[in-house]
C-alpha cells in the first residue's frame, strides 16, 4: 500500500491552503496588551518565516491563550507552526504535544469562526498522519473524515485511500465494524472515487488501495456471501442494492454456484438486463438441468448481444437447449447459425450436428432399406469431418452399410441417396469395409 507518497504531495497542497491572512484584527483595548500582542505576533511570524517553528510556538501560544480572537491567521499559521515543530522534534512526548496542538487549533478555529467546512479535510489529513497507529485516536480521525464528506459531499480523491486505511485499522485494532458495515463503507468510498473520476481525476491508485485493504481484511468468502448477505436478499427480494453487492462480490470471489448469487442475478437481470447477466443466468439454469427456464433467457441475451461473436455463443447454447428437449432439427439450425456467426465455433457446432445425426437412427429408421437407414451415419460422418472430429468420424464410419448390403439392394458406393426424415440430406453412399 503506497499511501504515503501521494499523501506527502497532497500535504504540501493542504499546508498552503487558506494561508492568506484574513481581514479584521481585534487588538486589545489596553495599550500595554496591544503592544505586547503586536510584538509577539511579529515575533512568531518572523520565526515561522525562517522555519524556526519550535521558537515560534512560544509567542504564538501566548497569543492563542490571551487574545484568541485577534485574527483567524493565528489558526491558519498555527497549523504550520505546530506541524513544523512536531517535525523538528525528536522527543516523542513533545512531538505528541505539538501534534495535539494542531488538532486543538482546528477545534478552536471552528468554535470562533464557524467555518469548519473550509478546513475539516485538512484536519482529517493531519489526524491520519499523526494518529493512524494509535488505536485510541483512530475513531476521532475517522469522524473528521466523515464530517468532511458530510459537509462537502466528497474529499480529495488521494485521501479516500487514507480514510479507508483508517477503517481497516479500526477494524483490526478495535473490532469496530461488522462485515456488512465494512462493505457499506467500502462501497461508499468507491462512490466518492466515482465522483472524482467523473471530474477527470485519475483514481486508479486509490481504488487499487481500497481493493487491497478489503482483501486483507479477509471478510468475504463464498460462505459470507451465502450465509450473511444471502438471507438479507431473501428477506427483501426486491432490494437491488443488496443484489448488486452479492453479484459484485460473487463475481469477484468466484462464488457462482451459490443460491444467493442466482437470486441476485435473477433480480438484476430482470430489472436491468445486459448480455452478460442474461448469458450467465441462462448458464446457471442449464448447469442445474433447467433447460426450459434457460431458453427464454438465452433468447433475451441474443437480443442484447453486441456483436456476432456473442450472438454465436448464444446460438450454440440454444442448440444445446434444443438438443436436451429433443428438438433435433431446431438444434441443428441453431448450431449452423452459431458457426455462421462465429467461424471459431465451427468445430463445436458440427460435432453437435454429428451427434444429432448419430442419435437419429431410431427416429428415422424405415426398415425397408438398410442403405437408406444407415445413410444417416454417412451424414454424421460429413458433419464430423467439417468439425475435424476424427473420433466422431471413426464412430460414424463403423456404422456405414457394408458392400454386401449395398450389393443386395443393387446400389453402388458413390451413388447418391437421401437420408429422408428430419435429417433431409443427400449423401454419397460409402461402405464400412
Amino acid at each position: 500500500m503506497k499511501i504515503k507518497s501521494t499523501l506527502l504531495a497532497l500535504g504540501a497542497l493542504l499546508m498552503v491552503s487558506f494561508a492568506q491572512a484574513q481581514d479584521g484584527w481585534n487588538w486589545p483595548s489596553d495599550p500595554a496588551q496591544e503592544a505586547k500582542a503586536r510584538e509577539l505576533n511579529a515575533a512568531y511570524t518572523d520565526y515561522m518565516k525562517s522555519e524556526q517553528f519550535v521558537e515560534a510556538t512560544k509567542p504564538l501560544n501566548w497569543l492563542l491563550v490571551n487574545v484568541p480572537n485577534l485574527n483567524e491567521s493565528l489558526y491558519i499559521n498555527g497549523v504550520n507552526v505546530y506541524k513544523g515543530a512536531a517535525d523538528k522534534t525528536a522527543d516523542a512526548a513533545q512531538k505528541l504535544v505539538y501534534q495535539d496542538s494542531v488538532m486543538a487549533i482546528y477545534t478552536k478555529r471552528g468554535e470562533l469562526f464557524n467555518n469548519t467546512q473550509r478546513w475539516i479535510e485538512n484536519k482529517a489529513y493531519f489526524g491520519y498522519q499523526f494518529f493512524k497507529s494509535d488505536k485510541t485516536r483512530i475513531p476521532g480521525v475517522i469522524a473528521d473524515f466523515e464530517k468532511a464528506i458530510e459537509l462537502n459531499g466528497n474529499i480529495n480523491h488521494q485521501l479516500v485511500a487514507a480514510y479507508f486505511d483508517l477503517i481497516y485499522r479500526n477494524y483490526a485494532y478495535n473490532k469496530a465494524y461488522t462485515g456488512e458495515q465494512i462493505l457499506a463503507i467500502y462501497d461508499n468510498a468507491n462512490k466518492l472515487l466515482d465522483k472524482s473520476a467523473s471530474e477527470g481525476k485519475d483514481v486508479s491508485g486509490p481504488r487499487s488501495t481500497l481493493e487491497t485493504l478489503l482483501v486483507n481484511m479477509e471478510l468475504i468468502d463464498c460462505n459470507f456471501i451465502e450465509n450473511t448477505m444471502g438471507p438479507k436478499l431473501a428477506a427483501d427480494p426486491s432490494n437491488e442494492e443488496i443484489a448488486n453487492q452479492i453479484f459484485k462480490y460473487s463475481v469477484q470471489y468466484k462464488c457462482y454456484s451459490s443460491n444467493s448469487f442466482l437470486a441476485a442475478l435473477e433480480l438484476i437481470d430482470s430489472k436491468k438486463p445486459t448480455f452478460a447477466t442474461s448469458q450467465v443466468r441462462a448458464m446457471r439454469y442449464m448447469a442445474s438441468g433447467d433447460f426450459e427456464k434457460a431458453q427464454p433467457v438465452l433468447e433475451k441475451a441474443f437480443t442484447l448481444a453486441e456483436n456476432n461473436k456473442q450472438k454465436g455463443e448464444i446460438q450454440m447454447e440454444l442448440a444445446k437447449v434444443h438438443t436436451q428437449a429433443g428438438r433435433k432439427s431446431a438444434a441443428r439450425t441453431a448450431a449452423r447459425e452459431a458457426a455462421t456467426l462465429d467461424p471459431e465455433l465451427t468445430a463445436t457446432a458440427f460435432s453437435l450436428i454429428g451427434d444429432l445425426y448419430m442419435s437419429a437412427f431410431n427416429d428415422c429408421r424405415g426398415g425397408e432399406s438398410r442403405a437408406k437407414d444407415y445413410s444417416i451415419f454417412i451424414a454424421a460422418y460429413g458433419a464430423y469431418q467439417k468439425a475435424g472430429d476424427s473420433k466422431g468420424m471413426a464412430n460414424a464410419r463403423a456404422r456405414f452399410p457394408s458392400k454386401e448390403e449395398l450389393f443386395t439392394e443393387g446400389l453402388q458406393p458413390g451413388s447418391s441417396i437421401s437420408t429422408g426424415c428430419w435429417v433431409g440430406e443427400t449423401v454419397s453412399l460409402a461402405t464400412r469395409d
